[in-house]
C-alpha cells in the first residue's frame, strides 16, 4: 500500500502537445474493446466533436482492435445486447459508432502479436493481461506512435498513464513524459499474471470481480485529460488513480523528481499498487 501526493512539487512543469497534432487528422488506435476499451470507444467521438468545435482542423481518425467474439458474461457489464453474441467486439462498436456520429472509423479483428504495426499517432491499451502490455510495448506501433495511454484497474479503482515512449519521435524532447512500463515495470511483467484474478465464467461473479461504472469512470477521466491537452495544448499532470471505494482520485504530476522517486520504489502518487483487471 502506498499514498498519495498532497502538496504540489516546485519542480512540477507543463508538458506541451507536438504542434503537428494540431494541424494534421489525429490517428487513433485503441487496443483492446472490453469494458474499458468500450468506454473509451464510445467516449471518443466527443472527443472528436470538441476538438472540431474548438479549431481542430480535423479531429480524429480511430481504429479499434480487438480479436475477441462476445460472450454471454460480457452482456452483464460490456456494452454489448444478447443479440449480439458471437459478433466481434470491435466490429459491433466502431459500427455502432459510425452508424450514430456519421463516421469512417475502422474495426480490426485480430489479435495483437509482436509483428503488429499498425500506424497510430495515440496508442490507447486497455488490454487483458501483463503479457499483451509487454508485447504491445514491443511493437513496431509502440515505437512509432507520439503518445501510448495506458489503462489498468481492479474490482474498484486503477489508473491511467499518458506516456511519451522513447522512440524515434521522442528521444530528442527535453522532457519526456515516462510511459506507464518506465513508472511501473510491474504492469509489463508476464510473471505476474498468474496473480491477477481468473476471467470471471457467470454474470453474478462478473458483478462480485468488479464494481459497475470502475471502466467508465477510469476511461472518461482519461479523456477528461486528452481533452484539455488538445484543446489548451499543454497539461500538468499526465495520468491520475481513481477509487471509487473512497472516492479519491490522485493526479500523476510532470515532475521529474516524482518520476525517479516512483521508478525507485518511493512511497508516492499511488493510492494503492498499480491495478490489472484480467477482464477489463
Amino acid at each position: 500500500m502506498t499514498t498519495a501526493i498532497e502538496t504540489k512539487s516546485r519542480h512540477e512543469t507543463e508538458h506541451r502537445i507536438p504542434s503537428s497534432l494540431l494541424e494534421k487528422r489525429v490517428l487513433v488506435t485503441v487496443l483492446g474493446c472490453g469494458g474499458t476499451g468500450s468506454a473509451i470507444a464510445a467516449g471518443l467521438p466527443h472527443l472528436h466533436q470538441a476538438m472540431l468545435a474548438t479549431g481542430h482542423p480535423h479531429g480524429l481518425d480511430v481504429t479499434l482492435i480487438d480479436g475477441d467474439r462476445i460472450s454471454r458474461t460480457n452482456c452483464v457489464r460490456q456494452p454489448f445486447s444478447e443479440s449480439e453474441i458471437g459478433l466481434y467486439k470491435s466490429t459491433v462498436l466502431a459500427t455502432r459508432i459510425n452508424l450514430f456520429w456519421g463516421l469512417g472509423w475502422k474495426a480490426m479483428t485480430v489479435f495483437m502479436d509482436e509483428s503488429w504495426g499498425h500506424e497510430t499517432d495515440i496508442l490507447i491499451g486497455c488490454v487483458d493481461s501483463r503479457s499483451a502490455r509487454n508485447a504491445m510495448t514491443r511493437t513496431q506501433t509502440f515505437w512509432n506512435c507520439f503518445y501510448w495511454l495506458d489503462l489498468g484497474n481492479n474490482a474498484d479503482s486503477g489508473q491511467f498513464v499518458l506516456g511519451q515512449p522513447e522512440n524515434g519521435r521522442n528521444k530528442s524532447l527535453g522532457v519526456r513524459l515516462p510511459t506507464a512500463a518506465e513508472l511501473f515495470p510491474e504492469l509489463v511483467d508476464p510473471k505476474l499474471d498468474r496473480k491477477d484474478s481468473l476471467p470471471s465464467c457467470s454474470a453474478l461473479e462478473a458483478l462480485e470481480r468488479q464494481e459497475p461504472f470502475v471502466n467508465q469512470t477510469l476511461g472518461y477521466q482519461a479523456l477528461a485529460m486528452l481533452a484539455r491537452l488538445f484543446r489548451y495544448g499543454r497539461l500538468n499532470y499526465h495520468g491520475s488513480f481513481v477509487n471509487l471505494r473512497n472516492g479519491r482520485t490522485a493526479p500523476i504530476p510532470i515532475d521529474p523528481r516524482v518520476w525517479a522517486r516512483i521508478g525507485s520504489g518511493g512511497k508516492v502518487v499511488r493510492h494503492e499498487q498499480p491495478c490489472l483487471d484480467p477482464k477489463k
